[in-house]
């Protein structure tokens, strides 16, 4: 569970319930702060990101979860990034980066994280034309929402899709946010998915 910007791991631990009850729940705080504020890598302007903190932010998030994964002996659970706004940004970039750290995320108003060569680029490697084909992705966003603006969204579902994934694109009316319809949605992908 990944908060968005001024938000804390207290701020998504109602949702996780809402998403799945019986769910194993990480919900680790963002490192950086811009005015007094928790965010998960450092913007330049408001929809401007710094890529490479982006990088190395969602280098260090993967870090973090196959850590987890062993101090917490949860052996081949499924894992599901599930973020809001700034969290849902480092979960796809996690995502795109690492995806056999995270292969699934549900993303509330998220947008793409990436610029193209950092999209392009894996830490170890470079990436092949299918190594997304074991990913599988939500994004919910509003149809105005001026802080995911539809054509970056789009060209992340572009982009994700050209690399093999599945991507489920659910829009609302609306702007910035989790609707109920957002999460009644996320529940049923859930079902499918897992």
């Amino acid at each position: 569970m990944l908060h968005g910007t001024g938000g804390d791991e207290q701020q998504v631990s109602g949702l996780a319930a809402a998403l799945d009850r019986n769910a194993a729940v990480l919900a680790p705080r963002g490192r950086v702060q811009e005015s007094g504020m928790n965010r998960w890598f450092r913007r330049l302007s408001e929809g401007v990101f710094d890529t490479d903190d982006v990088v190395r932010r969602a280098d260090e998030l993967a870090g973090f979860l196959v850590w987890a994964r062993d101090h917490y002996e949860l052996g081949d659970r499924s894992l599901v990034a599930v973020g809001f706004s700034n969290g849902a940004n480092i979960a796809l970039a996690t995502a795109l980066l690492h995806p056999e750290v995270v292969p699934r995320v549900i993303a509330f108003s998220g947008m793409h994280p990436l610029d193209q060569a950092a999209s392009n680029a894996k830490p170890d490697a470079r990436v092949a034309g299918n190594e997304l084909a074991a990913s599988a992705l939500l994004l919910l966003n509003g149809r105005s929402d001026p802080m995911a603006p539809l054509p970056s969204v789009q060209k992340l579902v572009t982009l994700l899709e050209a690399r093999g994934a599945q991507v489920q694109q659910e829009l609302r009316p609306g702007g910035h946010g989790i609707a109920e319809t957002d999460v009644a949605a996320a529940v049923a992908w859930l079902g499918a998915v897992l």
